[in-house]
């Protein structure tokens, strides 16, 4: 190369600057310091990072330059290969936005379309019963039963899929208001009245703090957690203990319970949508520690459980001393 021009490691399909830049720095132009390609003794080509200073003469006249180029592919493929990646991410996501708020709104839309036929199939069961001339066969009282069984389960499941839907529906925020947390838990005992006295369950909480929330939210999340532990009772008189602290800016609550444990392959599946460990042996649809997730996470806290089979459960969630619901994704 001594001798012969730089354009000759221009690379022509790339354009050739070089008399540009030259001209610019002849005009008095200072460039300090640019990008380009350029192609190596073997026909490689390569982007470089260029330094351009002039040369003076002893009048400070610039009679030439001088340039330093530092290879620099390996950070360029690199960043394009991080901007490939990020474009692929936000498709991803978007695409994933979508399939959600499709998914919601089919959730939301369905719970609500359903309950109509659910109604009918009650009603004109027990009709069909009611129907026949005399005492009804108990056959037909059983068949009937069956009936109502199943429209009875698929109603308090299209009611969970709702409140699970409304949950993640997307939007502006939540509405919320200091809520007194005792007072939510007295409302949910008084909504588990019937199961509380059937099993003689014994309910012992501490004081619970007020927040900002919305109380709806709350009661559903106390109402799943107790539900469950009266739900998955043992051979004992089901104890259920409500407590909390305060630790680094954060409430932590926990409820505890007697009951029959939960193995510890299974703790961090049982929040997942329609998870039921013990199949229809025991009534549920599988989407009230979903719910609690939702709700928990929603306020920017965080839940999980602790257990062991056979020796009671203990669910633990946290709640930010400020929380705020926040809309979904926000």
């Amino acid at each position: 190369m001594i001798g012969q021009p730089a354009s000759m490691i221009a690379a022509p399909e790339a354009g050739d600057e070089i008399p540009e830049m030259l001209g610019r720095i002849q005009s008095g132009e200072h460039l300090e310091q640019y990008q380009a390609v350029r192609r190596t003794k073997s026909g490689q080509i390569i982007d470089v990072s260029i330094t351009i200073s002039p040369i003076y003469d002893e009048l400070g006249r610039i009679v030439g330059v001088s340039k330093i180029a530092r290879d620099i592919t390996a950070q360029v493929r690199a960043a394009e290969q991080l901007a490939q990646a990020n474009a692929a991410l936000q498709l991803s996501n978007e695409r994933l936005e979508r399939f959600n708020q499709d998914l919601e709104r089919f959730a939301f839309v369905a719970s609500h379309d359903l309950q109509e036929p659910l109604r009918m199939m009650t009603v004109y069961s027990q009709l069909l019963v009611r129907s026949f001339p005399g005492q009804p066969s108990d056959d037909a009282a059983k068949y009937a039963e069956y009936i109502l069984g199943g429209a009875r389960r698929m109603r308090e499941l299209l009611a969970d899929l709702l409140a699970f839907a409304e949950l993640g529906a997307h939007g502006g925020q939540v509405p919320t208001a200091s809520t007194d947390l005792n007072v939510v838990l007295d409302k949910v005992k008084q909504n588990l009245k019937a199961a509380i006295d059937e099993n003689a369950v014994s309910i012992t909480a501490e004081r619970l703090p007020v927040v900002n929330v919305y109380e709806g939210h709350f009661i559903a999340l106390f109402q799943n957690l107790i539900g469950n532990a009266i739900k998955y009772r043992g051979d004992d008189q089901p104890e259920i203990r409500v407590f909390v602290e305060q630790n680094n800016g954060d409430w932590r609550f926990g409820i505890a319970d007697n009951g029959i444990g939960i193995e510890s392959e299974y703790l961090e599946k049982i929040f997942a949508p329609f998870k039921r460990l013990h199949g229809g042996d025991i009534p549920g649809s599988g989407i009230g520690l979903a719910i609690c997730q939702r709700v928990i996470e929603r306020y920017g806290g965080r839940i999980w459980a602790e257990s062991e089979a056979g020796r009671g459960s203990t669910f633990r969630f946290t709640l930010p001393v400020g929380a705020r619901a926040k809309a979904e994704g926000g």
